[in-house]
This record gives C-alpha cells, structure tokens and sequence, in this order.
C-alpha cells in the first residue's frame, strides 16, 4: 500500500520568506510529480490526469474567494508576496495537485485491496487504469512468466465477441504481445498514439480496430521484480491520443503495486486449484451401475479444501454400500485425512458391509489409534436394491432424506456421537424400505451450514426443497440433486467461497 500522509501542512510565512532564498521551493521541487506542474487556481480537488476523476474530493477543501483588485502598493497587487504569480502560490498549487495524485491513488489502491478473487481484481485494474489514463475500454491478459497459469483474458467495454477479434491479431502485433514476449524483462510502455495512421502496421490489427472503432492505445506490463511478469494491461482510444507524462507516471505507480496484489491473488488461486483437483482425485471417478438403482452425486469443495467425502461401492450379491462423511478442519491435512478414511471405509464395507455398525465401529478404532486428534461425521447405508431394503448407521450425522411422489420425510435415526469423541463408538442401525420411484438422499452438514441459518431452519429449507421437486424431474436422480442443491443455496451460494464442503448422492430406487 502507498505511505500516504494524511495531511500536508504548508507553513504561509516560511513561503513567505523563502521568497528571496527559494529555500521551502527547492525542497519540494523534489517531491513534486513527474513533468510539467498543471496550475491550479483553487484548492478544490482537480482533475486527475486531464480527466474527471471518480474519487470524490476531500471533505476539508473548499474554494476560495476570489481576489479582489489592489492597488500596486498593497500586498495583493502583483509582485506582492501574496500574488497570484508568487513563489508562494505556485508551491501552494504544487502542493495541491500532488496531495491531489496521492489521495487518487490511495483510494484507487484501496478498492483493490478489497477484492478477493483475481477476476475481481482484473476487473478493478482496468476500470482504475482507464479512469487514470483518460480511456474507455480495455483489456488485461494474465499469462504468468512461470507458465504456471491460470491464463485468461478480461476485458472493459470490450464483449467476448470483441475479444475474440482482438486474438486473431498476430500476437507480435499487438502491444500485450510484445510485451508478454519480452526476453529482458523490462516494463517500459507500449504507446500507439495514432493507430491507424502508423506505417508497417500489420492489416489486421488495422481491420481489427477499425472494426471496434479505437485509434489508439496505451500498454504497460503487469510486472515487478519481485512477483515477475504476470501480464499486461491495455487502454484503447477512441480518437489518436496518448497519456500526458503526469498520467504515465500515476497510472504507473498504481501498476506496481496492482501487480504485488495480484500475485498475492495468483498464489492463492494456484493453493485452491490444487486443494481441489487433490481432493476431486481421492473421490470416486464415476458412480457405479447396479441393477435396480440409480445414483447421482454433487460436490461442491471450500476455497481451502475440506475433508467432505461420498462413495458408492458394489458389494457381493448384488448389494450396494452407500456412504457420506466429513472430517473436521480444512486445507491439505483434512483432505489426505479423508482420503485415508474413505479408503478404509471401503475396505471394511467389503468384509462387513451387511452390518453398518460393525463397519462404522471399525473406522472409530482406526481414526482413535491413527488420528487421535481428528474427529468425523459418517453414515453407512447397506442396500439390497432388488428387495428395495435399506440398512443403515449414522456417527453424529444428518439423517437422510426420502423423497417420493407420496412422501417426503427424514428417515428416523439413533443420536451418536462423531467419530473419535468417546472411548468406544456404538449406535443401533436403522433398517427402512423405500417405494418404487423414490429417490434416497444422503448429504453432509455443509449443505446446512452454507445456508447461514440455525439448524432448525436450515432443515425445513432442505425438506421444502426436497418436497418441492417437479414430477417432470423426479425420476432424474441427478435433476433431483441440482434442484435440492440450487434451492436450499440459491444465488450462488453454492459455488461461493465457503469453509464448508457440501456433498448429495441421490439413489433412486426403481
């Protein structure tokens, strides 16, 4: 973050007196922005940049009053310390415009602070980067140098379909190209002032910009040395233009820090996809397919990866094992605890999987003797779809959900503790027989959890979900297990960010 002052305060007789030695001049000359001093004739916040800015002024400046005429011998006639073409005045407008630049940039660099995804992120860079440069449109293209990825292409003002065109230019004709194909690693910009008047420039990129209607851009590399290139920024003009050197060198400013912020994004980014692809590794593949039943299955995993699993095993004679479960914490130690528990579970559903307490009982000893200091939620359900006959146990987990044209109820279980919580696991199971057409639903307490509300609630969300399934849908396992998931986190909240894991495997019984 820029070390913004709060406040400048400009002592009027040291101006004053350093009218005849320039002493307080010199001194802020070195402090003063890049290029030309604009003059400013008020302390009201001015443009930024040659443009309106969209930071609102400060609250403590107001206008002045204006001058009225002096005669020569009085101190506001010209020449007079305080006349409008004195020392003192042009440092009071230097001073002004740079408390001006600092304040734009610090709010600019805050509204990125506040994002939390890189899209949003990119979506910030550009629309502050057009503000400060006096552009309309244009477009950011992460390609880390590291080739790691993720590689992706948002743009401002600019449609996918525009876009689409601006990718067939050949890459070294266009600014973000050359700059992503630079060996040296320099940041210095690409500035196309008059687009369509230049020689050499490749037919394309012309017939691409007269299509979209812009004439002249402004590129500059997303890239410091310490996060190395991540990619590049454009700004297109709708008439020839370019930045002036103050806009340079504000916008420049502001991109050096952009690029620390991404790349703070990046890396986490990068943890999460590999949390994910982890844990979507240890889950079943695909669901298999036993006579009598079909299955379907969601899963949604949290930004830090959670230890929320499902499994459908074939088990002899034509049984199937059913199983959901969660462990407790986050991140890759609960995702690799998951793994280790899942494959247990399915190792003891093959010995004893017609006893779902045994089973369960089994996988307590293990986490108690191995992960003494975890704790975990799981069902088991043993079901013999030819006779359309359920037995299952649950350790301190949700009860299932049957939902069928004449019903849709909690299937009654036995409170148990989790997993790991007391010396000697035990629970009764619970044996019950779903109808023809009637779909059994198992999911994990993050499906409640993302709801934001008490328990109680949570779960009349879920039934009124459930009963509220379509008739056109409820022979879908699969339509039953959107619909649920959808309804109970409407929004988006099933995709949000989430430390909750959530997981549905429907089976409906035919």
């Amino acid at each position: 973050m820029l070390d913004i002052p709060s406040s400048v305060r400009v002592d009027v007789e040291a101006l004053l007196a350093a009218q005849n030695h320039m002493g307080v001049c010199d001194a802020i000359e070195q402090y003063a922005p890049v290029g030309k001093p604009d003059t400013m004739t008020a302390p009201h916040f001015p443009k930024v940049a040659g443009i309106d800015s969209t930071v609102p002024p400060p609250a403590h400046t107001v206008a002045p009053a204006s001058p009225a005429p002096a005669p020569p011998s009085s101190p506001g006639a010209p020449g007079a310390p305080g006349a409008p073409g004195a020392p003192g005045a042009l440092i009071q407008d230097r001073l002004a415009g740079w408390v001006s630049d600092l304040t734009t940039l610090h709010e600019l660099t805050e509204r990125l602070a506040r994002t939390a995804v890189m899209d949003d992120a990119l979506h910030e860079v550009l629309r502050a980067g057009a503000a400060l440069v006096g552009a309309r449109r244009g477009l950011v293209v992460l390609e880390p140098a590291d080739g790691l990825g993720p590689d992706t292409t948002v743009g401002l003002g600019l449609a996918r379909a525009d876009l689409g065109h601006i990718e067939t230019v050949p890459r070294g004709a266009t600014s973000y190209g050359r700059i992503l194909d630079r060996t040296d690693g320099t940041g210095e910009p690409e500035v196309h002032a008059d687009l369509l008047s230049e020689d050499g420039l490749d037919p394309r990129h012309r017939e691409v910009a007269a299509r979209l209607g812009y004439a002249a851009s402004f590129a500059l590399p997303l890239a410091t040395e310490a996060a190395g290139r991540l990619g590049a920024a454009v700004w297109l003009y709708d008439e020839p233009a370019e930045p002036v050197e103050r806009q340079r060198h504000l916008v420049g400013l502001y991109t050096r820090y952009a690029t620390e912020h991404l790349a703070r994004l990046l890396e986490l980014e990068r943890a999460r996809a590999k949390s994910r692809t982890i844990a979507e590794e240890l889950l079943p593949p695909r669901l298999p397919r036993v006579a009598g039943v079909q299955l379907a299955a969601r899963h949604r995993t949290g930004p830090r990866g959670g230890g929320d699993w499902y499994d459908a095993l074939p088990l002899p004679e034509g049984a199937l094992g059913l199983t959901v479960g969660s462990v407790t914490g986050s991140g890759a130690s609960a995702v690799a605890a998951m793994g280790r528990l899942r494959a247990s579970l399915r190792a003891y559903a093959v010995m004893e999987g017609e006893d779902p307490v045994a089973v369960l009982s089994d996988l307590e000893l293990l986490l108690r003797l191995t992960e003494p200091a975890r704790s975990a939620t799981a069902l088991f359900a043993y079901c013999e779809p030819a006779l359309r006959k359920v037995v299952l146990a649950g350790a301190g987990h949700s009860p299932p959900l049957v939902i069928g044209e004449r019903r849709t109820e909690f299937v009654e279980t036995s409170l148990s503790a989790p997993l790991g919580m007391l010396a000697c696991w035990e629970a009764p199971s619970v044996e019950f027989s779903p109808e023809p057409g009637e779909t059994v639903l198992l999911y994990t307490d993050g499906l409640l959890h993302r709801t934001g509300d008490p328990m109680d609630r949570a779960f009349a969300r879920l039934h009124a979900a459930a009963a509220g399934v379509p008739r056109t849908i409820r022979d879908d396992p699969g339509a039953i297990a959107d619909h649920v998931l959808h309804t109970v986190l409407p929004d988006g909240l099933d995709a949000a960010d989430s430390d909750e894991d959530v997981v549905l495997l429907a089976a409906r019984f035919e």
